[in-house]
């Protein structure tokens, strides 16, 4: 014991010294962790423009095609609470390779798909992969990088994680329309070979917990609960929230995550530590990033809805208007890095929070007219929100833990933030849905066929049509038709409008909680000082 106390003591100062530069063997480092997670993000955001080719190409429906994104989402969700362990067990540079790896088969294996079937069984073996990449790479970066730099270093990580959804729809455009849907796996393969590579002669083997022993009860319930809750929130708005089916897949996720509490909590080693929200600023970090992504959701999820079903956009149109924004969340997240150290969390957080907010709140007087240039500008302040809080409240919690804790605590936040996300478009949609039924209800008891406005609408549709060389009977009966249209159209637009004003109510709720995030000096020093004494103990243990 005097000898472990002693070594910890001579630690700190150590830890101290470390933290005056980052060297170039963890810039190389750092490098190779964004090019895992550009791999993984730039793969799913280049699905949701494909389902409409990958439709025609098998003659699926969309429910089908539909778990070429569920199948991945699934297999990601149940292995994110492995990350943790697997790490400490077998070695952070291990795993993270082993998983890019893993990833690149499942993308060759997607490219040679042959059916439906086929494509879906491959993505879900490819999600098995992709699941480990972001959260054992976050992870990872706690152990390479200085603790004084790692709010630099997580916002250069995090311009992969906001360059490849900038680059995902008009890239899969692109290739989709020009060459073929199986270069949208293709294309993975020479990102994560450069990847591999780069990471074995780079990267250094971090240490190994050997005793560790693997809680296979944990994991199925983690399985059971994350699995089940997502197929509930995907399939709801389809199957109806009150059928047999979604209300008992949230009975069984509810029932075996109030299990796995009971289980885990018993565990010397638990999969999913629920211990880590013993400590209050995780705890408020993590919720509040959890409320950012839902809010998120408004704009990156309803904004390409309203832009194809309403402003008649392409795909790869959408994707243009939407990339400025990405663009601005990438600039701003090595900025906010360095923000963040020398003013704190806290009041990058309220501003970028604010900054969300409100610019969602705008998007409320969306109109069929709207300019596409005013839509781009105001998602571009979004962007830049969303890349000065984002990143500095998702870190906020981790920079309290001792590096021994990094990896479950990476696994819990991402596993529960991609929850999160997954709630939000399922409450996004369910509210959009319910509220254009709602406004075409109204619009059309309020249609009255003896005004001069439908006089002069049945007048110009009738002449329209007879000029396309329709007969007068045939062209009268059309009159209802593009009526219908028009109604579901606005409908639709007031729907989104409404639906996006209510999604700017996380992003003000999260600066409630960012509040309650602020240290004295004094803990800081304390909290910093445990930190570096934890993890210098760690290690000296697992030397010895």
């Amino acid at each position: 014991m005097a000898t472990t106390a002693t070594a910890t003591e001579q630690a700190i100062p150590a830890v101290e010294q470390q933290e005056e530069k980052i060297t170039g063997y963890q810039w190389l480092a750092l490098l190779v962790l964004i090019l895992g997670t550009f791999l993984a993000i730039l793969d799913n955001s280049l699905m949701n423009v494909a389902i409409p080719k990958l439709m025609a190409v098998f003659g699926s429906t969309s429910t089908e095609i539909e778990w070429v994104v569920t199948g991945y989402m699934l297999a990601s969700a149940v292995v994110v609470p492995m990350g943790g362990f697997l790490s400490d067990r077998f070695g952070y540079k291990t795993t993270f390779l082993t998983t890019v790896v893993a990833f690149i088969i499942g993308s060759i294996l997607c490219g040679l798909a042959w059916s439906d079937t086929s494509l879906i069984v491959f993505r879900i073996i490819q999600g098995l992969g992709g699941g480990f990449i972001m959260p054992v790479g976050m992870a990872m970066l706690y152990q390479i990088m200085p603790r004084s730099k790692i709010q630099v270093a997580m916002g250069i990580w995090g311009i992969a994680a906001m360059a490849a959804p900038a680059m995902g729809p008009t890239l899969s455009g692109y290739l989709v329309d020009n060459f073929s849907w199986r270069y949208l796996f293709y294309i993975n393969v020479p990102i994560g070979i450069i990847a591999v590579v780069l990471g074995m002669i780079i990267l250094k083997e971090t240490p190994k917990r050997e005793g560790l022993k693997f809680d296979f009860v944990g994991s199925i319930l983690c399985m059971i609960v994350f699995s089940t809750l997502l197929l509930a929130l995907t399939d709801g708005q389809s199957d109806g929230w009150s059928s047999l089916y979604i209300v008992s897949l949230f009975f069984i996720s509810i029932s075996s995550f109030i299990l796995l509490i009971w289980v885990e909590l018993g565990k010397e080693n638990p999969i999913m530590d629920f211990r880590l929200f013993k400590n209050p600023i995780f705890t408020l970090s993590l919720a509040a990033s959890s409320f950012v992504m839902i809010s998120m959701q408004g704009g990156i999820y309803m904004m390409p809805i309203f832009m194809q079903n309403v402003s008649g956009l392409t795909p790869m149109q959408t994707g243009l208007v939407m990339m400025p924004q990405s663009i601005a969340m990438a600039f701003m997240m090595p900025i906010a890095g360095k923000l963040v150290s020398k003013y704190g969390v806290v009041p990058l957080g309220i501003a970028g929070l604010a900054i969300i907010g409100c610019t969602t709140l705008e998007l409320h007087v969306l109109s069929q007219d709207t300019s596409t240039h005013w839509i781009s500008g105001l998602l571009i302040i979004r962007g830049i929100g969303i890349g000065l809080c984002m990143m500095p409240l998702s870190s906020a919690g981790m920079n309290t833990l001792p590096n021994h804790l990094i990896g479950r605590a990476s696994s819990v936040s991402n596993v529960i933030r991609n929850v999160m996300a997954s709630l939000g478009i399922a409450m996004l949609t369910s509210i959009m849905n319910n509220k254009t039924t709602q406004f075409g209800t109204r619009f059309n008891e309020a249609i009255s066929t003896n005004t001069p406005a439908y006089a002069d609408l049945q007048t110009n549709v009738v002449h329209r049509y007879m000029e396309l060389g329709t007969d007068s009977s045939s062209a009268a009966g059309g009159v209802v038709g593009v009526l219908y249209g028009l109604v579901q159209k606005e409908a639709l637009t007031r729907a989104i409008a409404d639906t996006l004003m209510l999604s700017a109510i996380p992003a003000f709720v999260a600066i409630v909680l960012v509040f309650f995030m602020r240290q004295k000096k004094k803990q800081k020093e304390v909290a910093a000082q445990e930190s570096a004494g934890a993890d210098s103990q760690h290690h000296v243990m697992i030397e010895m």
